[in-house]
């Protein structure tokens, strides 16, 4: 079981976010130390929680400081660009970085509809395209002519190079599955979107209806979950509060920086909305790393998949490391 970090760059109450990107360099350092296998970055635009709005770049300075962990994208919004100049970008990264980088792309905005079309103004019909984009992106990265009649034959994406980034489809429904089951791709669920509501269905019509390719023979998948662990207990719901208020505040339409487990604590709510943070607390992969641990390899093993990433956004950049530290352990990586 290969086990991975998604990290989102989070905002956190009373820290410039320009601080959350340093931050992500750091957190990428530490957990190749630890020996994870993967450390992806997330793309989001015009937020106040999430600093990660670029990811091939941030992805350049992970690949000069780090030397073995893989680096990838979860994921590049394709609708926003132009396929040739995403694979320009990851064959960049490859030259960088020989043999460690992952392109995950997905479908979904990222951002709010109005932020989308500033983007891209065809951001719409751009979606619709999704498919085609995938077909020529996967055939640009890996140095590949296209079809016969396509308009772009004969236009490369340099620099060419012996290496080509493992490309993934993202996702959290049905469409990213049946995609990369129809391109015989790697896929991942975004489990943490909605603790997991549609992740059975989409990875078992993965499998069903996957078409091996010269790139993959047999299905690949992943999740990717929100989980938190701590020396003990307490301290793990204590952090956690911080990562519950922020659910809340994202249920209600607005989208903040990580508050304080006193902020969260400060924050008038109603009798629903706290009948809200219950259901979170149900659901979330929080404790003690044993116990985190084996609730994640239960979820792993219930789903099917391969591998699987971790992503926790705390208020305390610390805590949120020795998460990952006491994982590791648990998981016996460090050896």
């Amino acid at each position: 079981m290969k086990i991975s970090v998604l990290d989102q760059s989070p905002v956190r109450s009373g820290v410039s976010p320009d601080v959350s990107i340093r931050e992500t360099i750091a957190l990428a350092q530490a957990c190749e130390a630890y020996g994870y296998h993967r450390y992806w970055l997330s793309e989001h635009h015009s937020s106040d929680s999430v600093a990660g709005s670029a990811p091939e770049v941030l992805l350049a300075a992970l690949a000069a400081t780090t030397h073995k962990i893989r680096l990838g994208s979860a994921g590049i919004m394709l609708p926003h660009y132009s396929a040739l100049k995403v694979a320009e970008q990851f064959r960049v990264l490859e030259a960088i970085a020989p043999g460690r980088i992952d392109l995950g792309v997905g479908r979904a905005p990222g951002s709010d509809q109005r932020t989308a079309f500033a983007l891209n103004p065809n951001a719409a019909q751009s979606a619709d395209a999704f498919p085609a984009q995938v077909r020529d992106l996967q055939t640009w990265v890996l140095g590949r002519e296209l079809p016969v009649n396509h308009p772009f034959r004969g236009v490369q994406a340099q620099p060419a190079g012996p290496f080509g980034p493992e490309m993934w489809i993202l996702g959290s429904s049905d469409y990213g599955a049946q995609l990369a089951a129809y391109y015989g791709l790697p896929y991942g669920f975004a489990y943490f979107f909605s603790d997991g509501h549609g992740a059975a269905q989409a990875l078992d019509i993965y499998r069903a209806r996957f078409k091996p390719s010269e790139f993959l023979g047999t299905p690949h998948s992943a999740i990717t979950v929100w989980a938190f662990a701590a020396e003990t207990q307490e301290e793990a719901e204590y952090y956690f509060s911080s990562r519950a208020m922020w659910r809340l505040m994202r249920d209600r339409g607005r989208y903040i920086a990580l508050p304080t487990p006193e902020e969260a604590e400060a924050v008038p709510l109603s009798d629903m909305e706290r009948e809200r943070l219950k259901s979170y607390r149900a659901d979330a992969v929080i404790g003690t790393a044993p116990v985190v641990a084996a609730q994640l390899r239960a979820l792993a093993a219930q789903l099917g998949v391969q591998e699987f990433s971790i992503t926790c956004g705390v208020s305390d950049t610390s805590a949120r490391q020795k998460s990952y530290a006491l994982l590791a352990q648990e998981f016996g990586l460090l050896g």
